[in-house]
């Protein structure tokens, strides 16, 4: 079955740039050479993800890295200082991955995502704010928010994250004092602020 999507892969072979692709474009973060790592084969079955035999480290200690939280969704921070003003990642209290997220729960993301943006813009100098999921380090679900410095046109997209690691990080104090901000924010129309 995976054979399909697979085909057309340079599997065990170094693939070469596109012309077209992320490379060329005006916000990807480096220059000058690079080399493609080679492209290993699957591997199957995948090992577990994070949270697959019952040991949760979100529902282990849901009070570590809380900065908000209300009585179905909790708000954390990503365990130290970013180089982007504010990258925190949104989880339901109870483990759940997207797939058997109850209806009540999954009707709650849409209206969630758009309070997260709010109080993410709200902290002032924003010049957009990115939000994504991934999932594949662990199977407790968790939704990405990023928020991007106004006026950084190089950070804009997809490459946010890379340039969130390769740039100075915020000293802790400014970190801290803008999840409190956030969570105050989040706080504001319901929930309880932990920062």
């Amino acid at each position: 079955m995976t054979e399909r999507f697979l085909r057309h892969l340079p599997i065990g072979e170094r693939p070469e740039f596109s012309a077209d692709g992320m490379p060329g474009w005006e916000i990807f973060p480096f220059e000058g050479e690079l080399t493609v790592k080679v492209l290993d084969g699957p591997v199957l079955p995948e090992p577990p993800r994070n949270g697959a035999s019952g040991s949760c480290f979100i529902c282990r200690d849901q009070a570590a890295q809380r900065i908000w939280a209300d009585e179905h969704w909790l708000v954390r921070h990503t365990g130290g200082p970013t180089a982007v003003p504010v990258t925190v990642l949104l989880s339901p209290v109870a483990h759940h991955d997207l797939g058997d997220l109850p209806a009540e729960r999954a009707a709650e993301i849409g209206p969630l995502m758009q309070r997260m943006e709010r109080a993410i813009e709200a902290l002032g100098g924003i010049g957009r704010v990115h939000s994504a999921k991934w999932g594949d380090g662990a199977e407790h679900l968790h939704l990405w928010f990023f928020g991007r410095p106004a006026g950084l046109m190089q950070l804009r997209g997809s490459c946010l994250t890379i340039w969130d690691d390769v740039l100075p990080k915020q000293d802790e104090t400014a970190w801290r004092g803008v999840l409190s901000e956030l969570a105050a924010n989040l706080a504001a129309g319901g929930g309880t602020a932990y920062v």
